[in-house]
């Protein structure tokens, strides 16, 4: 019996852990890939409060190896859905059941890809799904965004404080997103526009060099030099397992409010993976020692 079960080993459900395991309670984090989430895949992590850089591995690492040396159990299996009997929350993977007093969804988000040539390739290279992660390391470099939402926008409105010239590419005539942005947008000298186009390659050999779009009214193809794409086309949350247990938005986050806590007594959601504005690092470690804070109070009454 655990006292908690977090299902999730990223950076929120990695501080759940840490948290959880301070407080006295036997806590075990299920994650079904590898542990430390997406952020392992970034090369440099340089917006991490009181951590000048480092890897996102090795950030993610350190987390594992402190929850670990409180006495977490960490394990490594698939979460097909929850059950509840008794008033025990029971977690079942593909492998077998974990009956816990309490639980903490950290399931995360993955970023909605191209799927064009180059993209996975070149993921840590030029690639990114992050603007205010990674927008820093192309200070002065010409760059390209992907997207007509309102964080296309803002990620574009972000980058063009920093770099040379930024262009935005969607794949229709008018954006999705806030006018109010676009209009400041329009405003500015280095960013342009480029509309009813899509990305069919991203160039390069060790790191992005350029992409080649097609214009998807008239069919011409042509190069665009950037050393750097930003992926905005959405997120997708992975909580379909837990759609019975707890309630989640029309987009398929796990609605919560920001003491963590679900429809669900007894369940938590911290990370990505639950309805908030702001998706950083930070946000994320703050929302693991919320959910577990709440799951120790919860545990107490």
């Amino acid at each position: 019996m655990y006292d908690i079960g977090i299902i999730g080993g990223g950076t929120a459900g990695l501080t759940a852990a840490i948290y959880g395991q301070r407080a006295g309670k036997r806590t075990l984090v299920i994650e079904g890939g590898a542990f430390g989430g997406q952020i392992t895949t970034s090369p440099k992590v340089e917006n991490y409060p009181g951590i000048a850089s480092v890897s996102g591995s090795e950030f993610s690492m350190n987390l594992l190896d402190q929850a670990m040396k409180l006495g977490t159990e960490p394990v490594r299996e698939r979460v097909t859905g929850i059950l509840e009997e008794d008033g025990i929350k029971i977690i079942v993977t593909t492998e077998r059941e974990y009956p816990c007093k309490s639980i903490i969804l950290a399931t995360g988000v993955t970023h909605r890809h191209l799927g064009v040539p180059g993209e996975e390739r070149l993921t840590g290279a030029g690639v990114s799904y992050c603007a205010t992660c990674d927008g820093m390391f192309f200070r002065g470099k010409e760059v390209a965004v992907v997207g007509g939402g309102s964080t296309a926008l803002q990620d574009a409105e972000f980058l063009s404080e920093y770099c040379s010239k930024v262009y935005l590419i969607h794949r229709r005539e008018s954006f999705r997103g806030e006018e109010r942005i676009v209009e400041g947008l329009k405003k500015k000298e280095n960013v342009t526009f480029i509309l009813d186009s899509v990305v069919k390659e991203i160039c390069g050999e060790i790191q992005v060099e350029g992409l080649e779009l097609q214009n998807l009214k008239t069919g011409e193809k042509k190069k665009l030099p950037v050393s750097g794409v930003f992926v905005a086309v959405g997120q997708i949350p992975k909580n379909d397992p837990f759609e019975n247990v707890v309630k989640l938005d029309a987009d398929g986050f796990i609605l919560a409010s920001e003491d963590c806590m679900t429809s669900g007594a007894g369940i938590f959601a911290a990370g990505d993976c639950r309805t908030k504005e702001v998706r950083q690092l930070t946000t994320a470690a703050a929302d693991g020692a919320v959910a577990a804070l709440a799951a120790c109070k919860y545990l107490a009454e």
